[in-house]
C-alpha cells in the first residue's frame, strides 16, 4: 500500500479508537496508524515474514488464520475493525464480514474492484484481467473472490449492515461519482445499525 493511499484511509479511523486489523500484512498501516492517529489494537495475520515486520515496527500482532473466525473476540470489542484487501482471499466471506461488524463498532473494507474499466475490457477480449490491483494470472492468484462496488454494496444490505461511506480509488486518488466503473479499489466504512445508506453514484 502507497504512503499516500494509507493516508488517505487513515482519515477514516477516528482518533484514538481501538483497532483490530483482519490481515494486517507487514503492519504499516497500523503503525501509520499509531504514530498519526493515536489509535492502539491488534494486527492479525498469518505469514511468519509479516508477522516478524510487524514486531519491528512495534504493532501487536497475533498470529491466527482468519478462516477459523473471531471467536476469540467479544462482541463491539474494537472501536474499528479492518479489513484492507483481506476480503478477497477469504472463503467464509460473507462470514468474516458478519464477524467485522459483531467484533467493532465500525467496519472499513477495501477489495479490488473487479467492475473496473480495464477489468471489463480484459472480459470483453476473452481474458481475465492483469492489472496493478489485480497482478496475478488466473493460475496463480491468491484471490478467491472477485467482487465489484456494487456486489458490495447488495452484500451489505443482506447482512442488514448500514454502509456510512462509499467511494473509490483510482491509483490513490479518492472518486464517488461512477465508482463501479472507474475505482480500481472500493472503500467502505459500516456499521451493523440500520439507517438510511450514504451512497456515491454508480452507473
Amino acid at each position: 500500500m502507497s504512503q499516500k493511499r494509507i493516508e488517505i484511509l487513515g482519515e477514516l479511523i477516528p482518533r484514538g479508537s481501538r483497532v483490530l486489523d483482519l490481515g494486517c500484512g507487514d503492519g504499516a498501516f497500523l503503525e501509520h496508524l499509531q504514530k498519526n492517529r493515536q489509535c492502539f489494537g491488534y494486527g492479525i495475520e498469518l505469514s511468519d515474514p509479516n508477522v516478524a515486520s510487524c514486531i519491528a515496527r512495534g504493532v501487536n500482532v497475533l498470529q491466527l488464520n482468519l478462516e477459523e473466525g473471531l471467536k476469540l473476540f467479544d462482541d463491539h470489542s474494537f472501536d474499528v475493525v479492518l479489513q484492507m484487501d483481506t476480503l478477497q482471499h477469504l472463503r467464509n466471506a460473507e462470514t468474516m464480514l458478519r464477524e467485522t461488524a459483531r467484533v467493532g463498532k465500525m467496519g472499513v473494507v477495501t477489495f479490488p474492484n473487479f467492475a473496473h474499466w480495464p477489468n471489463r475490457l480484459s472480459v470483453l477480449k476473452g481474458r481475465m484481467p492483469v492489472t496493478k490491483h489485480l497482478p496475478y494470472e488466473w493460475y496463480d492468484t491468491p484471490n478467491i473472490r472477485v467482487a465489484t462496488f456494487n456486489d458490495f454494496q447488495d452484500l451489505a444490505q443482506k447482512n442488514r449492515l448500514h454502509v456510512s461511506k462509499a467511494f473509490g480509488l483510482v491509483g490513490d486518488k479518492p472518486i464517488s461519482i461512477w465508482a463501479n466503473l472507474l475505482a480500481s479499489t472500493a472503500v467502505f466504512t459500516f456499521t451493523s445499525t440500520t439507517g438510511e445508506n450514504q451512497h456515491g453514484t454508480n452507473d
